[in-house]
């Protein structure tokens, strides 16, 4: 790639034409995403500044064309041939295909069920950049659940609902069906609360045994997985086993090898905690097994970074305590006496299947929750009483 910058001579030539250009002049109303507004839109935005900074952006190995990202206009042609011709580097660039304007817009994602089925009809899933998103990966994995789930709706087996723990799919899907969207919605790492377990290491241990369950694994994938949980285990299990007591020829043996004084008794998995050894230096100097790189990988990582990630666990569980108290479909939130009016209707209209999901509602406090699990407790004594009977 490279870096150019748009100039003076750019911007008046797009202010002279800004009443052409749809994104500014108010023919296009809608929101925008909030990540890539058009250049005619930063002008108007950053009156300031002098120059914007553009990436060109070569389209493929064996093609001359480049995309230049930070350039998206609703300005006509002429106008965007006149532009692009001031910037350095793009004197002589011919256009092969203009740019052009979008207006967004939605179903309202409220209306789904965290399965990607229509609330009010049945058997009909929406996914992709209808439910509110932007972007070409947040669309394709609304539709590989949209699609497990149809499929598993059709054999009459459970649901695949992914956890906001479980993967940042579970964070996209969640986040537009309890909270809606007022703006093209995109996935960052911010929205999700655990992104220290939702990690590109650790992909295949959270979410291979759930592609199993669903049929979407098959035996050849599923024996590599397992080969490598196996290694991974084995190789955690061989770190605590192997002490070191600190006598002379340990403390000669670490000594030579530059690695700090012990003074107690200690296991190679707690000494793979220090920031200066890794499973290599171990495998060295102890005679350790060879292990593959991925797998090396997840035990320096869990083991280096255990502390926290035992403290974000234990979050995640608190969390699925409350994810498992299931609302009933039928619930009639009229009936539910001392909720304010706001949660009421909000709840009245999102229907969280869970106490989870519902505590993550703008405008469901926590004192509505706690009224809401006393009312579902006391249902739940009167139901027993009337089996009883």
């Amino acid at each position: 790639c490279w870096l150019t910058y748009t100039n003076a001579q750019t911007h008046k030539i797009i202010m002279d034409n800004i009443d052409r250009a749809p994104m500014a002049n108010g023919i296009i109303k809608g929101i925008g995403p909030r990540y890539c507004p058009s250049i005619e839109t930063k002008l108007i935005r950053f009156p300031d500044k002098e120059r914007h900074q553009l990436f060109l952006e070569p389209e493929g190995l064996h093609t001359n064309e480049v995309y230049v990202q930070g350039m998206s206009t609703s300005l006509p042609m002429d106008v965007q041939i006149d532009f692009l011709h001031t910037i350095p580097g793009l004197e002589h660039a011919k256009v092969m295909r203009a740019g052009y304007a979008i207006e967004y817009d939605c179903l309202d994602p409220l209306q789904l069920k965290p399965i990607l089925e229509l609330k009010k009809i049945s058997g009909l899933f929406s996914a992709g950049q209808a439910n509110g998103t932007s972007g070409y990966e947040e669309a394709a994995a609304q539709g590989i659940i949209a699609g497990i789930n149809a499929a598993l709706k059709v054999q009459n087996k459970e649901p695949l609902i992914l956890k906001r723990s479980d993967a940042y799919i579970g964070v996209l899907i969640d986040d537009l069906v309890t909270k809606g969207t007022s703006e093209p919605y995109r996935i960052m790492t911010s929205r999700a609360e655990y992104r220290l377990i939702l990690r590109q290491d650790n992909a295949d241990q959270r979410l291979t045994p759930l592609g199993r369950r669903v049929g979407l694994v098959k035996d050849d994938r599923w024996e590599r997985f397992t080969r490598k949980m196996a290694v991974i285990n084995e190789t955690v299990d061989l770190l605590k086993e192997r002490k070191l007591n600190p006598n002379q020829e340990t403390l000669k043996l670490l000594a030579d090898n530059g690695i700090e004084e012990i003074r107690n008794t200690i296991s190679l998995y707690d000494l793979l905690k220090r920031p200066d050894i890794n499973y290599d230096k171990l495998k060295e100097i102890f005679g350790l097994p060879e292990i593959n790189e991925e797998a090396k990988q997840q035990v320096e990582i869990s083991i280096t970074y255990e502390g926290y990630i035992k403290k974000q666990l234990e979050q995640v569980e608190k969390m699925k305590k409350l994810e498992e108290k299931l609302i009933p479909e039928s619930i009639d939130y009229a009936l539910v006496a001392n909720l304010r009016d706001e949660a009421r209707e909000k709840l009245a209209d999102i229907r969280p299947i869970s106490i989870g999901q519902a505590a993550r509602i703008s405008g469901v406090s926590p004192a509505d929750i706690s009224v809401l699990m006393i009312y579902l407790e006391q249902q739940k004594r009167i139901e027993e009483t009337k089996n009883e009977l």
